[in-house]
């Protein structure tokens, strides 16, 4: 049976922001709940009291706030050091029976360089090299007989160091991307590993970027 409660939960839960800003105490409760109510109560197939919108509104934001806070305080807190690099290129090609073989030649000729960026990601239909400029010209010649689909220059990754206790909490790379979202930046690419992840950002994004990440050591 659905009650007041359980109708509310599931409107705030499908609204990523703004279930956010309802665990922050940022959204004034009242007004929230006379916008919802229309739908609230099309859902219930019946009218409803603003005033149980609101007491539902309050017990959720109570119980967000500590399940959010409690569980991302202190891996947010803990957050290691942050690498930036800049001057990227990101390659994006079609799976095909060579692909495999083109990269193992390009990572054996670019193993004694040093200070240089380099990662790959493979997905079911495509795979992404993200090489610094300077490697473009050994991509290309490894590549040259693969076609790739997106070419993407003017790129800047941004890698964090996470606390090894960040494997136990939930919703940690969903408050850190939306924290990115909110300051308008786009994300073209994320590489991550168990104890840190790198996204990968334009040029002309990577100090906003840098500035929200590090923000939230501080919150």
């Amino acid at each position: 049976m659905k009650t007041i409660s359980s109708v509310v939960e599931h409107y705030i839960k499908t609204k990523p922001f703004l279930l956010n800003g309802l665990s922050q105490g940022i959204i004034n409760l009242t007004s929230l709940a006379r916008v919802m109510m229309p739908e609230l109560e099309q859902e219930l197939g019946k009218n409803i009291k603003q005033g149980a919108v609101v007491m539902a509104l309050k017990r959720l934001s109570e119980e967000l706030g500590f399940r959010m806070n409690h569980k991302l305080d202190k891996v947010l807190k803990n957050l290691g050091e942050i690498t930036v690099r800049s001057s990227l290129t990101d390659y994006n090609f079609a799976i095909t029976p060579k692909v495999l073989s083109c990269q193992s030649d390009l990572i054996a000729e670019i193993n004694n360089y040093t200070d240089i960026f380099y990662t790959s990601s493979r997905g079911v239909n495509e795979t992404n090299i993200i090489v610094s400029d300077s490697l473009n010209h050994l991509v290309e010649k490894h590549f040259a007989e693969e076609k790739w689909a997106h070419k993407t220059e003017n790129l800047a990754s941004i890698t964090v160091k996470l606390p090894k206790d960040n494997l136990s909490v939930p919703g940690l790379f969903y408050y850190v991307f939306q924290r990115l979202a909110w300051e308008g930046v786009n994300i073209c690419e994320v590489v991550s590993t168990n104890y840190e992840f790198t996204i990968i950002v334009s040029d002309d994004q990577v100090d906003i970027a840098f500035k929200a990440i590090k923000d939230l050591k501080s919150m």
